[in-house]
């Protein structure tokens, strides 16, 4: 393990870490699950030591439950633990590789248990619009925009606290990502020393738009009806939290200027 350099990409389900895991792991010198047959070749299913999101309610719902939070207190971040997850996820990795990366929606909530696992780790993760998080994951969750809401900023927020515990991380949003892809990619290579992939996916840069759309109607829909819990009263009850994640759900379209993207070492 000590000759591995570990990658762990975390954000909420719907929120671009699939597609970002297929361009890193294209890099030669770096090694992915793929093929694997499990949901999304996410490492979470790769291994019996920790317990994936599903075990706490799934995509929506994961981040309610507080089991589901991990830290380098958590009983199972032992270094026994470490070498049977490193075991397991073994043969599914090119062990000629020096970079290994691991991606699982849970890693957003987890980054300081796996810090402690592997300490010279490095982490990625990637944001998106609570909006868009809310209305992908509520075919899953079978959940309220209002429960949605509340659970991504939950997990936004408990990352945000986790942030400053973490040695090495680069921190994107999916909405920058999509709009300058190559830009994106190239930024988060040279967080990694590594010379950048050239990107041969094809990435839709307005997916955002269909649910700020289904927002839209629910609104109008609500206030046709006279309905008195308009969701306009979810904005006033959300907004400054969004706010706080880079994000508004008044003005969805555009995002709020942050100083806290990118690059993070600590000191």
């Amino acid at each position: 393990m000590k000759d591995k350099q570990f990658i762990f990409l975390g954000g909420m389900h719907r929120s671009g870490t699939s597609v970002l895991h297929e361009i890193i792991r294209g890099h030669e010198k770096i090694s992915g699950f793929s093929d694997t047959g499990v949901p999304e070749d996410e490492g979470q299913h790769l291994q019996s030591v920790y317990e994936p999101a599903l075990s706490f309610g799934g995509p929506g719902k994961f981040a309610f439950d507080e089991r589901a939070y991990m830290n380098e207190n958590h009983s199972l971040a032992t270094s026994e633990n470490a070498q049977k997850i490193y075991e397991e996820w073994s043969s599914h990795y090119d062990l000629s590789c020096p970079y290994l990366i691991e991606k699982s929606p849970p890693n957003l909530i987890r980054t300081r248990f796996f810090q402690k696992l592997y300490p010279n780790s490095k982490f990625i993760v990637i944001l998106r619009h609570p909006l868009a998080i809310s209305y992908a994951t509520k075919k899953w969750s079978g959940t309220s925009i209002n429960s949605l809401l509340e659970h991504t900023l939950m997990a936004y927020e408990a990352f945000f606290k986790d942030m400053s515990s973490l040695n090495s991380l680069y921190l994107l949003r999916y909405e920058e990502f999509v709009k300058e892809p190559q830009k994106a990619i190239e930024s988060i290579f040279d967080y990694l020393d590594l010379d950048p992939v050239e990107i041969t996916h094809s990435i839709r840069s307005n997916t955002n738009d269909k649910y700020f759309a289904m927002w839209e109607k629910d609104r109008k829909n609500i206030i046709n009806r006279l309905l008195p819990n308009s969701l306009n009263s979810l904005v006033n009850k959300f907004e400054a939290r969004a706010n706080n994640c880079g994000y508004s759900l008044a003005d969805y379209s555009n995002l709020v200027s942050v100083d806290w993207l990118g690059t993070h070492h600590a000191n």
